[in-house]
């Protein structure tokens, strides 16, 4: 099989963004806006919760399939490049997760 990375999937939800609404899912869900594709995504991260909770294999790599997806499709509608993500990842890293978590502002 070959090597398929998130920056792939973010480029090919970019491409299929672009068609017809009629033609693509992607371009359905870019065309009804941002809080159709975040509702989508909520709906994707219960199932993806769901499968885990029931330690389903193939439905938790599928689910998360979908999740990730989703979420590639709202960072693209919110013009958010992947890319971003990635250096917020990266910023992370340089402190252990529980130094990161207690220094975010609560609101």
């Amino acid at each position: 099989m070959s090597e398929f990375s998130l920056k792939d999937l973010e480029r090919i939800v970019a491409e299929r963004a672009k068609a017809s609404p009629d033609e693509s899912w992607t371009a359905k869900l870019v065309a009804a806006g941002q809080t159709k594709a975040a509702k989508k995504l909520g709906e994707e991260a219960v199932e993806t919760v769901i499968a885990a909770v029931a330690q389903d294999r193939n439905d938790l790599i599928s689910e998360s399939a979908d999740l990730l997806y989703h979420l590639m499709v709202v960072l693209n509608i919110a013009d958010i490049p992947l890319e971003d993500v990635l250096d917020e990842l990266a910023r992370r890293t340089g402190q252990s997760g529980l130094r990161e978590k207690a220094s975010r502002t609560t609101l």
